[in-house]
């Protein structure tokens, strides 16, 4: 009779394979799996999983704990989300290769993209790095929940190699793009999983400036994946992953065609309903496909729900952010903020005030308008709240059911619970006031479920729950459309991503794969209400959302999380290039 370190009983086991669920056991010994089905041995823990749900760990690939993994060990809130492995790195930002006169540059600039903010990011960083295989290193030192990987991303290479130089519209020498295409090939070749670049006005630093890399040229973008095509022919694995606003005349899918079938590397792009690309969706995936059936392997990233922007009074933004009054009192503390929004006098002043766009971004115009006055695309975050909303949810019409102005009922909205009150504006992804265009898309191949940006704006949302919204809307209780099959979903979340970015040890449950496991009761499956926490280092801000229905939590065999709650084990590591599975001979 076998000895194991832990069997899961009798649940519904879902094995991420997209094969039909069945009820069986899961044997865990030494970190993998090492049984399937009905298992007779015995094992030093056994956890009942009878009339619960029993799948892999997510796999997360759209990231940005670069500076988080540096200094923390859970790894929230993707952790509390049935995450176990985590890619960052994305958009093109991140903290090396660093020279030590750039830190503070390298942190503006992630502080803008991804509203991470840069005093948590310069008390947390350690900075014992300067070379990217020396970020390896470092992360390599703390152990976690999960497991990470991560992209060397361009605007950290551009600033390393251009110094001075690097400035929005900067046109490198071919010496240079020599020099990026080997300090990208030395980072894939220890152990990064890709390269990772951003053209798009929605990402700029701190101070106002396009990231590195949005007026790139072909040639430059097609030297680097050259580069990692020589180190995947080495051993490595080499995704390439670009946002992008995807302009017409940058004849995007040409290069990205051009890059895959040269370098024999996937190329995966930032597919969404954006008023900053000129390619509708719809397009884009035809370009895709199109390029596909010419040899490339380009692969879309597909978001699950509308991206956009929770909206608070210590939040980010909120529909105020440009009113005199509140301009007046922005950077007072919160209880002085407080006492000044709750006053009836203050309130009414603000009201009668027209906004002063004097600072705001001028080429985003159509977003500050929607946050500002776009109350028909506003919606009202109370307890049970639907993130696929109905017009009848809008601020707008709530306002006419209650005899109210828009713009009052959303400030009596914000000052509810003690002026911790919730508005969301879908920005991406809801042009139609639904879903529905996501429905086929969940079921391509060319698509991956991603950009749940976990780690990063912190201030306007917490999309790290997406693998929880995936199965408690798209599986449970999609109440607008069409649903998807639980079988479907976690296939999507768990083998599919994992295989994109050659990690083929994991997201299948099957003898021989890493024992990175849920144990899920989707009776009781339900994401919690956000909120704001001042916990990350300097006293930052972060959005934070938790699920009820996570029974438990494994990564390589250890469990991290019972029913919501941290353990304690960080059995999670570095990811370091592809890895791969032997399959085991079942034991029983």
């Amino acid at each position: 009779m076998a000895q194991y370190d832990l069997i899961i009983r009798g649940g519904t086991i879902v094995d991420g394979t997209g094969a039909p669920g069945f009820t069986g056991d899961v044997a865990v010994k030494d970190g993998l799996i090492a049984a399937v089905g009905r298992v007779t041995g015995t094992a030093a823990q056994e956890i009942d999983a009878s009339g619960k749900v029993v799948a892999p760990g997510f796999v997360d690939i759209h990231t940005h704990y670069d500076g988080q993994a540096t200094w923390d060990q859970e790894m929230a809130p993707s952790s509390w989300h049935g995450v176990t492995t985590v890619v960052m790195g994305n958009c093109g930002v991140g903290f090396a290769p660093a020279r030590p006169d750039r830190h503070e540059w390298l942190i503006s600039l992630m502080e803008g993209v991804e509203d991470i903010p840069g005093t948590a990011l310069a008390e947390g960083i350690t900075w014992d790095w300067e070379t990217f295989p020396e970020y390896l290193d470092a992360l390599e030192k703390l152990p976690r929940t999960v497991d990470i990987g991560t992209h060397v991303p361009h605007g950290a290479v551009r600033a390393y190699v251009l110094g001075d130089r690097e400035q929005p519209g900067a046109v490198p020498t071919a010496d240079d793009i020599a020099e990026m295409s080997r300090i990208v090939e030395e980072g894939v070749r220890a152990g990064a999983l890709g390269f990772s670049t951003s053209r798009t006005v929605l990402h700029k630093s701190v101070d106002g400036e396009l990231v590195p890399g949005t007026t790139a040229t072909a040639e430059e973008l097609i030297a680097i994946g050259r580069a990692m095509g020589r180190a995947k022919a080495a051993g490595g694995h080499a995704v390439f992953e670009i946002a992008s606003d995807l302009k017409r005349e940058w004849d995007e899918f040409g290069w990205m065609g051009q890059l895959s079938r040269e370098a024999g590397i996937p190329v995966t792009f930032a597919a969404l309903q954006s008023i900053a690309k000129e390619l509708p969706l719809e397009e884009q995936i035809a370009e895709m496909r199109a390029q596909n059936d010419n040899g490339a392997n380009i692969v879309a990233q597909i978001a699950l729900r509308g991206n956009g922007i929770v909206m608070a009074w210590q939040g980010t933004v909120h529909p105020f952010r440009f009113r005199p009054s509140w301009m007046a009192i922005a950077d007072l503390p919160w209880e002085e903020q407080k006492a000044k929004l709750l006053d009836p006098v203050f309130k009414a002043r603000m009201l009668a005030e027209p906004n002063d766009y004097t600072d705001a971004p001028k080429d985003i115009g159509g977003v500050v308008m929607a946050i500002s006055m776009g109350w028909t695309l506003q919606y009202e975050m109370d307890p049970d709240f639907d993130y696929e909303p109905g017009p009848e949810a809008s601020i707008n019409a709530r306002a006419a059911a209650a005899g109210m102005s828009p713009q009052e009922y959303a400030y009596d909205l914000l000052c509810q619970d003690d002026g911790r009150g919730f508005i969301y504006l879908p920005i991406l992804n809801y042009a139609d006031g639904n879903l529905d265009f996501l429905h086929p898309l969940q079921h391509a191949d060319d698509t991956v479920n991603s950009l749940s940006d976990g780690g990063a704006h912190c201030g306007t949302i917490c999309d790290a729950a997406s693998p929880t919204f995936m199965l408690e809307h798209w599986v449970k209780s999609r109440r607008r459309g069409a649903t998807i099959t639980l079988e479907q979903a976690i296939k999507r979340q768990c083998r599919d991503t994992a295989r994109l970015y050659g990690l083929e040890d994991r997201g299948v449950i099957a003898p021989g794969y890493l024992a990175d496991l849920n144990v899920i009761d989707m009776g009781t499956l339900k994401l919690g209400k956000p909120w704001l926490a001042f916990d990350l280092p300097a006293g930052g801000k972060r959005l934070l959302q938790k699920a009820d229905g996570y029974v438990a939590t494994i990564k390589s065999g250890v469990v991290t999380f019972r029913d919501g709650t941290w353990t304690g084990e960080t059995p999670g590591g570095l990811i370091r290039g592809p890895q791969r599975v032997e399959l085991a001979e079942a034991a029983e």
